[in-house]
């Protein structure tokens, strides 16, 4: 397990480890430190380094100190989870360094405008990204709020699903989906009033949580797998498509504790287009069912038995 005190991100620094003369040497470089290393021209040593991006805890990371209702309320950001005052030191995290340190490090030039664009962005967290409804949300120019988009997803704050459309019979949408990279930070950028309902804001977070954690299931496994969704243009939907050489499974992820028809249908029509996949329901509930062949069961349960390099639950 990965030590708890590990913090989610350095500064401008590069620590570099040798294990002894002669030998090979781990190179440590913080998303910043590689974004402007890259931006500057640095040789960053391709081919002689391997990639590997260390993710927010997962669920079974932490075992029985997993609160399902504590990660949809602060995430898993390491730093969070070990804190005294997690919702203050989340704050502190968004204020201190998706604001000051994105500026520090002269990423954005306008700090106004990238503080109106977390916002913004925020509001389409596990939802379809439109570029255009981000910019006029946030009045800033298409250009700038892909700009800013292109720095989150750089600095491993933010990642981007897209569609699934292999062998597509049926016409599905192209727009990728965008998520935030912790559950927390959604909540923290989050803009609430009367018009945002707890039930739509509880369900962004809650499928953002099972994303962030299927993220790093895929990150740290050996075997490669894919991440996508799957959305038709007359509305039907699968919330996560896992695809790889043994895996093919089609995951709708609802927060009710009861199971209703509706909730099925886009798992079923993806079934039926792709008879080779497994059918998954993650909802709220404690019991786990199999309707049709599709496979029941609490998302808590899925989470915390959700392990590198294990099929899925």
């Amino acid at each position: 397990m990965r030590s708890r005190k590990s913090p989610p991100c350095w500064k401008s620094c590069i620590s570099c480890w040798k294990s002894g003369a002669g030998k090979r040497s781990s190179l440590f470089s913080p998303a910043p430190v590689a974004r402007k290393l890259k931006r500057s021209g640095v040789d960053l040593l391709a081919g002689r380094l391997l990639l590997r991006t260390m993710h927010p805890f997962m669920a079974a990371e932490m075992g029985a100190q997993f609160d399902p209702h504590r990660a949809l309320r602060v995430g898993l950001i390491p730093l969070v989870v070990d804190s005294i005052s997690p919702d203050q030191t989340l704050q502190a995290y968004v204020d201190l360094y998706l604001r000051e340190e994105v500026q520090a490090e002269a990423l954005v030039r306008n700090i106004g405008d990238f503080s109106r664009f977390l916002e913004a962005v925020s509001l389409s967290h596990a939802g379809q990204l439109s570029v255009s409804d981000v910019s006029r949300e946030c009045q800033v120019g298409r250009k700038t709020v892909e700009g800013f988009l292109q720095i989150l997803e750089d600095l491993l704050l933010a990642f981007r699903i897209p569609s699934f459309s292999r062998r597509a019979r049926r016409q599905v949408v192209q727009h990728p989906k965008l998520y935030l990279a912790d559950t927390g930070l959604f909540q923290a950028l989050r803009p609430r009033g009367p018009l945002d309902s707890d039930r739509e804001i509880g369900g962004a977070a809650l499928e953002g949580l099972i994303a962030q954690n299927l993220r790093a299931w895929i990150g740290y496994s050996i075997e490669p797998r894919e991440l996508f969704f799957w959305r038709t243009r007359t509305g039907l939907e699968v919330d996560f498509v896992v695809y790889g050489p043994n895996v093919f499974a089609a995951i709708e992820v609802k927060g009710s504790d009861t199971i209703h028809p509706r909730d099925l249908k886009g798992v079923t029509a993806f079934l039926e287009e792709y008879p080779e996949a497994k059918g998954m329901l993650l909802y709220g509930g404690r019991e786990r069912l199999k309707i049709g062949a599709v496979r029941c069961l609490p998302w808590d349960e899925f989470l915390s038995e959700l392990r590198p390099d294990a099929a899925l639950p």
